[in-house]
């Protein structure tokens, strides 16, 4: 890994840790608390701890973004727009239950425009810049238009995924570093990906410094402000690199947050019968008696693996 990979890492880490406890000092004096679901008793502990976290790693990312792009800057500029209006969309919503105190923010149906809509622009986006070519395992093909939809359908399902991930400490943070690492890993291994690649480690950087203030026991949550944006991030970084079929592949353990929502949903409404304990799949192994940190290792393990292998799988046909 060259050097330049590594220190921008580190400098929107340093960055993160010096603005979290600002970050985390203003959320308290803002009374900017997290509203826990009644029926989620093993969280009651929780009730009030500063959400909004999302700023911490966002601030540090984006100006990461903007002072240590070595080249071409408007991808780079691109991705910075798409993450804050994801984390816009995701802001609003956790006002609305700050505000209203409680635990629904923005409507479903609410959310699903803002989301379809930034997920249209990014597909229109691709279409017309010419990012029209996949890259399957080293195998690339061009499915010019059919890419709008695939667009669409990545993003939707990786912003509402990563969402659905947030309900443990460290668990979305944790995860999505892991993934967003070797991710970045693969990116340097293809050609004209630098920028790309760049983004990757300084999302790390600014991560690692918001998981020292998010891992169990949370001083602060990163909220709808932070899952959003991260999900769009992940989404649309897939989509400018071509490699949006791998996604959920490294990212099984945000596939299987949502499998086991919508089955739990689509299953209930059926039969009035519950598949799991509680949906998402990590409330239901909490449920159990798993403690919530064994749980979260155990996704970040398999994150890291099963990505590993994928990386194994381009070193071996690159």
């Amino acid at each position: 890994m060259e050097i330049k990979y590594i220190l921008c890492a580190l400098v929107v880490f340093m960055f993160a840790c010096l603005l979290a406890p600002f970050i985390i000092q203003t959320c308290k004096k803002l009374k900017a608390g997290q509203n826990i679901l009644h029926y989620v008793n093993k969280h009651m502990a929780k009730q009030g701890t500063p959400t909004m976290g999302g700023f911490i790693f966002l601030i540090p990312l984006i100006i990461g973004l903007l002072f240590l792009m070595p080249e071409n800057r408007f991808p780079a500029l691109f991705l910075i727009i798409v993450t804050l209006s994801y984390a816009l969309l995701g802001f609003l919503d956790d006002f609305l239950k700050i505000h209203y105190h409680r635990n629904e923010g923005l409507k479903p149906y609410q959310k699903i425009i803002g989301q379809f809509g930034l997920a249209l622009i990014v597909s229109l986006y691709v279409y017309f810049s010419g990012n029209t070519t996949l890259n399957f395992f080293g195998l690339t093909f061009d499915i010019d238009w059919f890419v709008i939809p695939l667009v669409i359908l990545v993003l939707l399902a990786t912003t509402n995924s990563v969402n659905l991930t947030d309900g443990l400490d460290g668990l979305a943070g944790g995860v999505s570093f892991s993934y967003v690492l070797i991710f970045g890993l693969i990116l340097t291994l293809l050609p004209n990906q630098t920028n790309l690649a760049i983004m990757c480690f300084v999302l790390c950087g600014a991560l690692a410094g918001f998981l020292i203030f998010n891992i169990y026991p949370a001083k602060i949550f990163m909220g709808d402000t932070g899952s959003l944006a991260l999900g769009g991030f992940i989404g649309t970084i897939a989509v400018l690199s071509g490699l949006e079929l791998i996604l959920p592949i490294m990212g099984i353990m945000f596939v299987l947050s949502a499998l086991s929502d919508i089955i739990q949903v689509l299953h209930y409404k059926r039969t009035k019968k519950r598949v799991f304990l509680m949906a998402p799949l990590h409330h239901h192994f909490e449920q159990k008696g798993v403690h919530e940190n064994r749980i979260v290792i155990v996704y970040i393990i398999i994150t890291t693996v099963v990505s590993l292998g994928v990386l194994g799988v381009y070193l071996t046909v690159l």
